[in-house]
């Protein structure tokens, strides 16, 4: 299978700016990350019980970094907890040879070997006072410990989250940081995945975002989005399109919107926004993003090159 080079990333990584360094950020504005126990229903919104998300680091950065969680715990004040609460999820973080370039790692699916790479941290966390609603720290990881990704801007973390067990649904966000005691950005860093499991807002007309890198070679992208629940409307948007409907999807089903690219939005971020229109809770959706290979695309919390601008083109008519 051709496999497409996400070429002159380098320079589009390193000029982001350091908002995307937690996860969810304040550009895509959902509200958590979410894994559920492997005994859930799929109705409840998680799709396979596991997050993987990919930290990358420039390779100018000498001090180490840390990647800290917001309530690591399960059974919690922000957890959606079913049944007696004995729900654990394990945080495992790989880095060396493979932790992103085995192509498994790169699936929509947990399967094979994703959990590619060499171990750096694992723990398992149940239900925990001491961690709800207050921030752990795993860490210090030496940034060449990563493995080294040139055409994503320096070495790459890998965070694979797994619902070991029980049926509830662990929220929890994410920071990138140079300190273990404060939320510290790495200049230059963001995270990126190639499927998100994540909250919706509660709130009516919340608009919440999703920014699929576009590289030189992608011709169509297909969105694929698990159980939406009719909660709204979906809408893409980018530098050539103002606000194309996206398919939406109901309650456990998978929904799949086939997007031709044009030639004005090649190296640039699409802006794929979720737009509520009701005021219902615990809303969790699964998004999945690929090329025209069926290869799955990165989307990052911080959009390369900046949220895209829709730019309207002005006729001007000469006498």
């Amino acid at each position: 299978m051709k496999r497409i080079k996400l070429t002159g990333l380098l320079f589009l990584v390193l000029s982001t700016r350091v908002f995307g360094q937690q996860v969810p950020s304040a550009e895509e504005n959902f509200t958590y990350v979410v894994t559920f126990g492997k005994e859930a229903d799929k109705s409840y919104g998680d799709d396979d019980y596991s997050q993987v998300l990919f930290f990358v680091i420039p390779a100018t950065q000498k001090t180490p970094v840390y990647i800290r969680v917001f309530d690591a715990d399960c059974g919690g004040k922000n957890d959606e907890v079913y049944g007696t609460g004995d729900t654990k999820t394990k945080f495992t973080v790989y880095g060396g040879k493979g932790a992103h370039s085995n192509k498994d790692a790169q699936k929509q699916d947990p399967v094979g070997q994703y959990k590619s790479g060499t171990e750096l941290f694992s723990k398992t966390y149940g239900t925990d006072a001491k961690l709800d609603n207050a921030w752990t720290t795993f860490g210090p990881f030496n940034p060449s410990s990563g493995e080294l990704q040139t055409d994503l801007g320096g070495y790459v973390f890998k965070l694979v989250v797994d619902g070991v067990s029980g049926g509830s649904g662990n929220l929890y966000k994410l920071f990138l940081s140079t300190s273990s005691t404060a939320n510290n950005a790495v200049t230059g860093g963001n995270v990126f995945t190639y499927e998100y499991c994540v909250r919706m807002a509660e709130k009516k007309t919340t608009v919440s975002h999703l920014y699929p890198f576009i590289n030189s070679s992608v011709v169509k992208v297909k969105i694929s989005i698990f159980d939406f629940d009719s909660d709204g409307v979906i809408r893409l948007v980018s530098v050539a399109k103002k606000g194309t409907p996206v398919k939406s999807s109901g309650n456990k089903e998978w929904k799949k919107h086939e997007y031709a690219v044009a030639a004005s939005e090649k190296n640039t971020s699409l802006d794929v926004q979720f737009v509520k229109q009701n005021d219902s809770k615990n809303n969790n959706i699964v998004v999945n993003i690929t090329n025209q290979y069926d290869e799955s695309m990165p989307f990052y919390t911080s959009p390369i090159g900046g949220v895209p601008k829709y730019k309207s083109k002005i006729g001007v008519k000469v006498d």
